[in-house]
């Protein structure tokens, strides 16, 4: 495994525990929304990535409550990645994607948490969307149900960030939380800011 291939896991590993692990009572940012980022999009497994690049625009209502991270936890724990996507499904939006051109897309789980040196980490998770065809044929990509986005930000609020367009999510009996991609490697997020209201 490549060097950025194992960031990638790890970023990931990060990510799954921030949504299905985290303890009660973590440590939690103050921040409590509505926010709105900006983020410049790279997909790095398009033929010509600069030309597959576009803008993200990420808009959180609010942040997830402890109890709604519980009930996401406990339905993975006992059903596994399907009992995790039903329940995610049932969750009332938090905040939404956009890209240009494209309709909105509902965000039904969003977590921060704060980084040792300033600044935290944003997490949200959604039910990716299918389309007819792909459900038609059965394509394995049926599999990666998810899509997931983590934000990195310093003190000023800007960074960079991951996104997992389709994303599988898996628990051994270890309790270890595991992020498979469909795709060879993420989108990069790269000048991600919050945009000033």
């Amino acid at each position: 495994m490549s060097t950025f291939s194992k960031f990638v896991a790890a970023a990931a590993a990060v990510a799954a525990v921030a949504v299905l692990g985290a303890a009660a009572g973590a440590a939690q940012v103050t921040n409590t929304g509505p926010e709105r980022f900006t983020a410049f999009a790279i997909n790095m497994n398009a033929n010509r990535p600069t030309e597959a690049a576009t803008t993200v625009d990420v808009v959180i209502n609010r942040y997830s409550t402890d109890r709604e991270r519980d009930t996401l936890r406990e339905m993975f724990r006992a059903n596994g990645q399907d009992g995790l996507l039903k329940a995610l499904q049932r969750l009332p939006a938090v905040g939404y994607l956009t890209t240009p051109g494209s309709l909105r897309y509902d965000v039904h789980f969003a977590r921060q948490r704060p980084l040792p040196e300033g600044g935290r980490r944003i997490f949200l998770l959604t039910d990716r969307r299918i389309n007819y065809w792909e459900a038609a044929s059965g394509s394995r990509t049926l599999d990666y149900p998810f899509t997931l986005i983590e934000l990195q930000l310093d003190r000023n609020d800007t960074g960079m960030g991951k996104l997992n367009i389709a994303a599988k999510i898996t628990g051994s009996e270890d309790s270890v939380i595991e992020i498979e991609d469909f795709a060879a490697q993420p989108v990069r997020l790269n000048n991600v800011h919050k945009v000033k209201s």
